[in-house]
């Protein structure tokens, strides 16, 4: 196991709306984050997408299960997102599974996030859930 996946993991996890300055700790100032549903460049926007992300949840937490290094300054971790917000799945918890690449010297420069965007948003959403799920049960 990475010490530096660990370390990454723990302070990642230890994040919420009032202490986004650990990013800092985290985050190179020319980082790039990117998800299947935002690319996310420098430090400075990196902020502002966490910051706006906590602000829109009522509840934000990350469980990590899987470190691997597969090279000096390269890995992947494996989570479960636990998130609540107001207006999907009733204001429910949903959790969804996905993996992080990470490359790093210091600290992380490229951060690429993998999930179903599906299980993440559009499956609660109230008209285009019940369209997604007839997918998946035609598709099935």
């Amino acid at each position: 196991m990475s010490d530096f996946l660990q370390r990454f993991a723990e302070r990642f996890a230890a994040l919420n709306k009032d202490n986004l300055e650990l990013l800092d700790k985290l985050y190179s100032e020319d980082v790039l984050f990117r998800d299947p549903l935002h690319e996310v460049h420098g430090l400075t926007a990196v902020r502002s997408y966490f910051a706006e992300l906590y602000a829109n949840v009522e509840a934000l937490h990350f469980d990590f299960h899987g470190f691997d290094q597969v090279s000096e300054g390269e890995g992947y971790l494996r989570w479960t997102m636990r998130f609540r917000h107001p207006r999907l799945h009733g204001g429910e918890e949903i959790a969804v599974e996905g993996c992080s690449h990470l490359l790093w010297r210091e600290r992380v420069y490229q951060h690429r996030d993998y999930f179903d965007a599906g299980a993440l948003l559009y499956e609660h959403l109230p008209v285009l859930g019940s369209v997604v799920a007839w997918l998946k049960r035609r598709l099935a």
